[in-house]
């Protein structure tokens, strides 16, 4: 089967067409508008994942970091006052008692509701959060041990899988 292919001669120069601009009012075409044979379809590289509504999985999981650098905050907060006053550390452990820490920013926001003196522990562990995410946190250091967990826990699940399905015994088992 024998096709054949219309090409402009222009699309070969490296230089946009000079515009005369007495032509230009009159011309039926725009002699600048590149042409393409690409789709304009955009080609993603990542994958989909359903199910998590407006939110990336990204955005869920610096969530839970948040979370998460709250209850650091809470526990080195709770540190220090336990090495110098006993008294705002036995009103933090009381606290904590009475409320959960699963949201970071609704246990800071009742703990600034209590009294006054539980708002300055509530602004302190504000100001350690802040602290620690942005200068302690050892942000690569996450993603190489998340990482290396994700491929040597794949690991282990086919291993064990394969041994549970095979007759082929282990060099421990021999």
């Amino acid at each position: 089967m024998e096709s054949s292919a219309f090409v402009r001669a222009s699309q070969f120069s490296m230089f946009p067409p000079k515009r005369n601009s007495s032509n230009r009012d009159t011309l039926p075409f725009k002699p600048w508008k590149p042409t393409t044979s690409r789709s304009t379809t955009l080609q993603c590289h990542k994958m989909y994942v359903p199910g998590f509504g407006e939110a990336s999985p990204e955005a869920k999981a610096a969530k839970h970091l948040h979370d998460f650098f709250t209850y650091i905050a809470v526990r080195i907060v709770s540190a220090q006052l336990q090495s110098y006053n006993q008294e705002a550390y036995a009103d933090m452990m009381q606290f904590l008692e009475r409320h959960p820490l699963n949201d970071g920013d609704k246990f800071c926001a009742d703990l600034m509701r209590e009294s006054s003196r539980h708002k300055s522990l509530a602004l302190r562990i504000l100001e350690v959060r802040s602290a620690y995410c942005k200068s302690d946190f050892e942000w690569d250091n996450l993603k190489r041990l998340s990482l290396k967990m994700v491929d040597d826990r794949n690991t282990r699940l086919m291993r064990d899988y394969v041994s549970e399905t095979s007759s082929v015994k282990s060099e421990s088992e021999k």
